[in-house]
């Protein structure tokens, strides 16, 4: 059970839930917004997410197995503890299960074409695996939009279909800001994603990909992860100014969870050298992340410390 758990990427998928429940319940319900998942129907929306999510973390270890043999021997599952054979059913079993829910929650929220966004992102982890992951650049842009996508997915199935042009006015601003957290953990995953492929350099050039490390080189790609690190910390400043100056715990918050470890993942990446410093940048950008969804916490202790609810 253990064995599967790993595969499957159990940390992964509870900061999933996270994120979502967060969005639901400490954004949307708790500013009384106008949604259309009930409880039962949400929970539906989650298992879908989770499901679909499982199964591509599936798809890449197996064919990540010539690469993982290389960069992390002792973490490789399939043909060690989980057979392929095995894995290759439940990556099939959890994506039917993804997409029958995500078909039904689209025809009981009566926007059936919002199945599709499933089925896309589905075909979207599956090509990602076996054959853009390998690719300059671009298997780095698709999988962080994956990212993104599984906080959007929340505002497409819960606001958007109750949408409409005499609420559009107080419904858009849920959106906007739902937007600028899947923009920021877009960019998150994407430095993650250069930082990783330059980790496992070695072993992706062994298996013949042609990653950002392997087609200019460990330093240039270390200083685009560089130059991309500093988007995230001028984004935040910008935010904290523009929205968050007058409330304080707010400040505190996001200067010393957010963009102290931003500072500091940055200064890193422009020393490092090792796979271990490598390692312990992806390990601080995981953290960053966790920190920007407990993030929504706050909304709600913002609006009662400025005394309006």
């Amino acid at each position: 059970m253990q064995s599967i758990l790993n595969l499957i990427r159990w940390q992964n998928l509870v900061m999933i839930i996270i994120a979502q429940v967060l969005i639901k319940y400490a954004f949307f319900e708790h500013f009384n917004a106008l949604t259309s998942l009930d409880t039962l129907h949400f929970i539906i929306l989650v298992i879908a997410t989770i499901c679909i999510a499982a199964a591509g973390n599936i798809i890449n270890d197996i064919y990540d197995v010539e690469t993982d043999t290389i960069n992390k021997p002792d973490k490789v599952l399939i043909g060690k503890q989980i057979s392929e054979k095995l894995a290759y059913n439940l990556f099939f079993a959890l994506n039917i299960i993804g997409i029958l829910l995500s078909l039904y929650l689209s025809h009981s929220v009566g926007k059936s074409s919002f199945f599709s966004i499933f089925v896309m992102i589905s075909i979207a982890l599956y090509m990602y695996a076996s054959y853009i992951k390998g690719t300059v650049l671009f298997g780095n842009i698709l999988i962080s939009f994956l990212v993104a996508m599984s906080l959007l997915v929340v505002g497409i199935f819960d606001i958007l279909p109750v949408m409409v042009p005499e609420n559009k006015p107080l419904l858009s601003p849920f959106l906007d800001k739902l937007i600028d957290y899947a923009i920021f953990a877009f960019l998150i995953n994407l430095i993650r994603e250069i930082i990783k492929d330059i980790q496992d350099v070695d072993g992706d050039y062994k298996a013949g990909m042609n990653t950002l490390p392997i087609a200019l080189g460990r330093d240039r790609a270390t200083k685009i992860a560089f130059a991309v690190s500093m988007i995230p910390i001028g984004a935040v400043i910008y935010f904290v100014i523009t929205y968050l100056y007058q409330y304080y715990v707010a400040i505190g918050y996001f200067l010393l969870c957010i963009i102290a470890p931003l500072i500091y993942a940055t200064i890193k990446i422009f020393g490092s050298e090792y796979q271990h410093h490598y390692k312990h940048i992806s390990t601080i950008y995981k953290l960053i992340m966790l920190f920007g969804i407990l993030s929504l916490l706050l909304y709600p202790f913002i609006i009662n410390l400025n005394g309006n609810a």
